[in-house]
């Protein structure tokens, strides 16, 4: 275990150019911003889910005990990655996104008050722009992880997706600060505590769109942002290498240095 979390500092090293000692790698905090798989995971389609499969389980007729397992779910559900080809033709597909576009230091940007004050709002330009004031410049391909405070009704689909017929209705990025984020902080990736980078009631997935179509990838169903400071943690987000993929579940994990 200890040669695994020496290799993932090394990697936030690299990634964000430390300076640190290696004999300091450890001084810090892991945090996992990611759910658990199982039938309770919500996914876009109800109808759809992570379905789980017993191969074999139990003690064997030589005396050992034996488990195996079977999966399959849709690439869009739970903790997830979206991959630009998601919503952008020829873009990059989940096993093509390089590695250093899923490491870095990591930002969050809290807009809980506003999204509890209006399920269908949208992260503004202006939203970024006080954190920054307050906080300082997002660092140039940096990520930006946006907690809205709807991770407190993950599990529960109405309150958490606000279904309303065919129309859902949470927070996500508004489209001018996708691009603002784009060109002028570069970002890496983006991510949020909600299903989806567009707020739930967009039928066109602009965000999306400005996103992807400039090979930015998001990180949607994030969890535990609420424990995450505002700044100063490094993400890892590593997906299933799906080949050809437009998606696939995440496993982000952060480190809080000390």
């Amino acid at each position: 275990m200890k040669i695994k979390l020496l290799l993932l500092a090394t990697l936030f090293c690299l990634a964000v150019g430390c300076s640190q000692k290696r004999d300091n790698a450890f001084a810090g905090e892991w945090l996992d911003l990611s759910y658990d798989f199982s039938d309770k995971t919500i996914y876009w389609v109800e109808s759809d889910g992570f379905k789980k499969e017993t191969v074999a389980e139990g003690q064997t007729d030589k005396g050992y005990y034996y488990s195996a397992y079977k999966f399959c779910a849709p690439e869009h559900g739970g903790t997830h990655l979206d991959a630009p080809r998601h919503f952008a033709e020829g873009r990059q597909t989940v096993d093509e996104v390089p590695l250093e576009k899923l490491i870095g230091a990591a930002v969050k940007i809290d807009v809980s008050a506003k999204a509890s004050a209006n399920r269908d709002y949208q992260i503004s330009v202006e939203d970024i722009t006080a954190w920054e004031t307050q906080n300082g410049a997002i660092p140039e391909g940096g990520i930006v992880l946006f907690q809205t405070g709807y991770g407190k009704f993950w599990g529960d689909r109405a309150k958490y997706i606000g279904t309303e017929g065919e129309v859902k209705h949470f927070p996500g990025l508004g489209t001018e600060a996708a691009r603002w984020l784009v060109e002028n902080r570069k970002v890496k990736a983006v991510g949020i505590d909600t299903a989806s980078i567009d707020f739930g009631a967009s039928a066109t997935f602009d965000t999306h769109v400005a996103l992807m179509t400039q090979n930015v990838s998001a990180f949607e169903n994030v969890a535990n942002l609420e424990k995450l400071p505002v700044k100063g943690a490094n993400i890892v987000a590593l997906p299933m290498k799906i080949k050809g993929g437009s998606g696939a579940p995440l496993r982000i994990v952060a480190f809080i240095p000390n």
